[in-house]
């Protein structure tokens, strides 16, 4: 420990000794001034940047409530958001149905049927009215299929689904039917393929789930077709004048001075007690007769959906879709009625021949009409690959064998 730590090193020079001499007298001497220059600020909080909410009090507090509230910091809302009651959706549901028919405010008053959809308006108490509504749309003089209000009847009628469950038997099957008319028959216009094909699927189930047809139907078919040539109104009007003349006379010459009315017969109990068993008879044969207009406007919405899908037979990536649907639809003739199989065997008839004519490479038209794959197919058939797998090269193997 005696030794020296700095042996070995040479001694400090003379200039930094005298350097370090001069520092140590400076700082003994010198004392520190306050700088004239400001201090920087200090940074704002993000929290005092931001604004004060105000405080909202509700109408029906009163005004020492309202201060109590505001010297609480405790935050009162006002109440917006008003519901409508059911007489007022009723009165706004009327007011819809009376306007839809026109195809001018059809765009107008679907939206506005589709926003009571949307905010629940749609119950068992409204839903009479609401159907009202879907019947006044689909009894407008313009089709459902109509370019102008193609985009239109779609939503109303896809949106009408989330208030199926409020509508009866009866209507719930109208709905149906509407719904094929107005959602499927319109997809098939659509430009997206798989868009196309899914609804071509959709119709082939359809027609899967309908039964078969019998000769009742057949008959019923041919008489509504001769009712239609018929004018129904004068006839129902002769019916009901004829019927109250006759009642009237009858009236008159069994009771001229209306004294059964005052004695108590046993015939009216009689005819209560077959009134209630006949209850159930009635339910089954109105039931029945709801099935069978089902089936018969089902029918007719599938028809036509075949018949809009055949129109785009001339698309190229429409055809094989439409050679499958009119296919299974032709398979299942026997689920139709005799007009309608007429329809779809003519319809079958005209896919076939275009089928023929496309393989011969030419349309209804005369012209060509191939698509790429066949026109590669035509071009390259005559063209030799060689072995480097380059089109036009020298060797034996032709395109046919990679091209079908």
């Amino acid at each position: 420990m005696g030794d020296s730590l700095f042996e070995g090193l040479p001694p400090p020079s003379h200039q930094q000794q005298n350097q370090e001499a001069e520092a140590n007298d400076t700082t003994k001497t010198t004392k520190r001034e306050p700088s004239t220059v400001p201090a920087p600020p200090k940074p704002a909080l993000k929290s005092a940047l931001k604004r004060p909410k105000p405080v909202e009090a509700e109408p029906d507090l009163e005004d020492g409530a309202a201060e109590k509230a505001t010297a609480s910091g405790k935050r009162l809302r006002f109440k917006t958001t008003t519901d409508a009651s059911e007489t007022q959706v009723i009165e706004a549901m009327k007011k819809i149905a009376s306007h839809i028919k026109t195809p001018t405010k059809f765009s107008k008053a679907s939206k506005l049927a589709i926003q009571l959809i949307q905010a629940g308006s749609v119950k068992p108490g409204t839903s009479d009215h609401f159907f009202a509504i879907l019947e006044a749309a689909m009894s407008s003089t313009t089709s459902c299929t109509d370019p102008s209000v193609r985009a239109d009847y779609h939503a109303l009628f896809s949106a009408a689904q989330d208030a199926a469950e409020c509508l009866n038997k009866k209507q719930k099957n109208q709905l149906a039917t509407w719904t094929v008319r107005a959602v499927l028959a319109n997809d098939f216009f659509t430009d997206d393929s798989f868009l196309f094909s899914k609804t071509a699927g959709q119709v082939k189930d359809a027609i899967a789930d309908l039964p078969v047809a019998t000769k009742d139907d057949d008959i019923e078919e041919a008489a509504s077709l001769i009712d239609k040539a018929v004018t129904t109104d004068e006839y129902s009007k002769r019916e009901d004048t004829c019927s109250g003349g006759e009642a009237e006379e009858n009236k008159d010459v069994s009771d001229p001075f209306g004294l059964d009315a005052l004695i108590p017969s046993t015939v009216k109990k009689d005819e209560k007690v077959k009134g209630k068993k006949d209850m159930p008879v009635k339910v089954r044969e109105e039931e029945e007769e709801e099935s069978k207009r089902f089936l018969k406007y089902q029918r007719e919405a599938l028809i036509t959906c075949l018949e809009i899908a055949a129109r785009r037979y001339k698309i190229p990536w429409c055809q094989t879709v439409i050679d499958i649907l009119v296919k299974h639809a032709f398979d299942n003739v026997a689920r139709f009625t005799s007009c309608q199989r007429d329809a779809i065997q003519k319809l079958w008839a005209s896919i076939r021949e275009q089928q023929t004519r496309r393989k011969q490479g030419k349309s209804v038209n005369g012209k060509l009409d191939v698509n790429g794959f066949e026109w590669l197919q035509q071009k390259y058939a005559g063209e030799k690959i060689s072995i480097r797998h380059s089109v036009g090269g020298s060797g034996d193997r032709r395109a046919s064998q990679w091209l079908g």
